[in-house]
């Protein structure tokens, strides 16, 4: 059952990219805030179903213990929201996907790798490191020297155009980092946490931020209409669904190296959905520089970083 696990968080988590994509890209200032409470009302279900019906324990101290990593990963989330107007999910889905090289940077300067990735494994690791971080610096140069002409006739087709700045590249970042900053400090507090509790205890998190966007949008007297939420709330949906077969894939232990590899490839399903669904053109450049970026990650994958 493992290989069917990760197929499904595979395409769940670049199911995720999609409908987020398609709810955050239109001309609304505030699509990342509802976007964040859609995911928010989503996983506050799941957590009520692990409470009142699995019977997960959650208690205050818990909770707030798990804060600092919660808001991690919450901002992080909020702002690759914020970065999917000003750019092709094909460029941004891989950028966010690497924070597990920065992950792997953090245990290399703390100490804390896993020790049994000595001699060749090691070497692999930080050529997958540099292989991801070359993609990516690649990206912002290509994306920065690229001619307006050429970047006008290849978005031509998506019928959505994004101008050429820094800040787009820079949001995605933000979110890598954020995100493996958070990953590192999940690695440390779990070591002092029950795993389903804390994620229970982010997903209530979660839902508190959703709450507070909604009644800072209800003040604002911001509209909402079915129709361009109805994307927000399945892409909600295909992530906290994502992370329960994730789950469920690496607690088979004795396919984790296999399991991890294909999970982690995500991203190139979500760079393929955005070429049959959204549209999206790429130059070669931007492709060989994704490459990079897919590679590094499918070998730290198999590494389970």
């Amino acid at each position: 059952m493992w290989f069917w696990f990760a197929i499904i968080a595979l395409l769940c988590w670049s199911g995720s990219d999609l409908f987020s994509k398609i709810g955050c890209r239109d001309n609304d200032k505030y699509a990342h805030l509802k976007m964040v409470i859609a995911v928010g009302v989503v996983m506050g279900l799941h957590a009520a179903f692990e409470i009142f019906v699995q019977g997960t324990s959650v208690t205050w101290h818990i909770i707030w213990t798990y804060l600092p990593v919660s808001l991690l990963y919450i901002v992080s989330m909020a702002l690759g929201y914020v970065g999917l107007r000003y750019i092709e999910l094909s460029i941004s889905s891989p950028i966010c996907n690497s924070s597990g090289a920065l992950v792997a940077v953090l245990c290399l300067i703390t100490g804390t790798l896993d020790e049994s990735i000595q001699g060749g494994m090691r070497v692999a690791v930080i050529g997958a490191v540099a292989l991801v971080c070359i993609g990516v610096v690649g990206l912002g140069v290509v994306e920065s020297r690229e001619d307006d002409e050429l970047r006008q006739a290849r978005q031509a087709a998506s019928n959505y155009k994004y101008a050429k700045s820094w800040l787009a590249i820079c949001l995605p970042v933000a979110y890598c980092l954020l995100d493996a900053a958070g990953t590192f400090a999940d690695s440390l507090v779990l070591e002092r946490l029950n795993e389903d509790s804390a994620n229970v205890a982010y997903e209530l998190t979660f839902l508190a931020a959703g709450i507070g966007c909604l009644v800072y949008l209800l003040a604002r007297r911001e509209k909402f209409t079915f129709k361009a939420e109805l994307p927000k709330y399945v892409g909600a949906a295909c992530e906290t669904v994502g992370q329960l077969f994730y789950i469920y894939a690496l607690a088979d232990e004795e396919h984790v190296m296999m399991s991890a590899p294909i999970i982690s490839a995500y991203c190139v399903a979500s760079v393929l959905w955005s070429r049959l669904f959204l549209k999206e053109k790429l130059s070669w450049k931007h492709y060989l520089m994704i490459g990079l970026v897919v590679a590094g990650i499918v070998i730290l994958g198999i590494y389970d970083i």
